[in-house]
């Protein structure tokens, strides 16, 4: 449990930015189950939904890896 506990980190950006890639690849993922998309909006949304998945992760592993500021 010693290093998820370096994921809550508020006083640093790098935990806010985190947190909003991850509320907006949940925000992708709304939309393409919601939203009426053709197949080009399928593939817009769905490539932003994966690249913030991908960012959020980023984000995480790096506040993981690094000793609390």
């Amino acid at each position: 449990m010693g290093k998820w506990r370096r994921l809550w980190q508020p006083g640093r950006l790098l935990f806010w930015q985190m947190l909003v890639f991850n509320m907006l690849s949940s925000a992708c993922a709304w939309a393409m189950n919601t939203l009426p998309l053709n197949g080009i909006g399928l593939a817009l949304i769905g490539t932003l939904g994966v690249l913030n998945v991908a960012f959020g992760m980023l984000a995480a592993w790096m506040l993981v890896k690094e000793e609390p500021k």
